[in-house]
């Protein structure tokens, strides 16, 4: 997917959130987010869009302005599906104004920039739609392919060099000596092999042995590495292997957590 896809993903992944959120319990839980009510979803969702939008749009090359420049969402959910798309368009049109090469600040270490952030709000509409499907008791479906670039989307972010600098509980607990566990969509092209080294984490694609091997249905397997689903919840999914280091790895993928 290049970027104008990746935004036109957002736009129609953000619109079926909204509707499913409009007018809804803004205290309801996110029980896939301990702590979260749906208003802190529906909160992050929107602001997170509206700062890359910033980032993007004024071709930031340092991030202090447009975190300086959060916006939180309405307390009325039912101002919330209008206040979710609208932010969704203003981050389309943002991107539609730059180039792939236009230096923007991202993150990952790799000045990856705006190719970063349209795959970075893909993967985070995803994930959080799925938040929302468990708050509000709604099915969750994501087409193969989609689901895939959002696996790519989260292995890539949480195995880049600045996401290991800058969250030390994640670095230690992913500390290895050459522990490698392999990912394996069944249903679309896509094949995953992580790597714990000493000093990083390693991503690399394609088919080989690994210490343990995951492999099943592309939403399935994304629901489970980003933790929104239990292991134990998706029988889809073939495990073969070292099943305490798989455990381990996905008690580890947390955005936030840090030690």
């Amino acid at each position: 997917m290049d970027t104008s896809m990746y935004l036109n993903a957002v736009v129609d992944q953000t619109r079926t959130l909204a509707d499913w959120v409009h007018g809804r319990d803004a205290a309801a839980p996110v029980p896939t987010c301990p702590g979260w009510t749906l208003a802190d979803l529906v909160d992050h969702v929107g602001a997170t869009q509206r700062m890359v939008t910033m980032l993007v749009g004024e071709r930031m090359t340092e991030p202090s302005g447009a975190f300086a420049g959060y916006v939180p969402g309405p307390a009325d959910p039912a101002r919330w599906r209008g206040w979710l798309t609208d932010g969704a368009a203003e981050a389309e049109r943002a991107f539609a104004s730059v180039a792939d090469d236009t230096p923007v600040w991202d993150p990952s270490g790799a000045a990856a920039g705006v190719p970063f952030w349209s795959r970075r709000l893909f993967g985070e509409v995803c994930v959080h739609r799925a938040d929302a499907a468990a708050a509000l008791g709604m099915r969750y479906e994501l087409d193969p392919e989609p689901a895939v670039a959002a696996i790519e989307d989260w292995l890539d972010t949480m195995t880049s060099r600045g996401y290991w600098e800058n969250r030390r509980g994640f670095a230690e607990a992913m500390r290895g000596g050459g522990q490698t566990l392999h990912f394996h969509a069944t249903d679309a092209p896509g094949e995953w092999l992580v790597r714990r080294e000493p000093d990083m984490v390693v991503l690399e694609h394609g088919h080989t042995k690994a210490d343990v091997a995951v492999r099943g249905p592309a939403a399935d397997l994304l629901l489970v590495l980003s933790r929104r689903r239990p292991l134990d919840a998706a029988p889809a999914l073939e495990v073969h292997g070292d099943r305490a280091l798989l455990d381990h790895w996905i008690e580890h993928m947390d955005w936030v957590a840090d030690g």
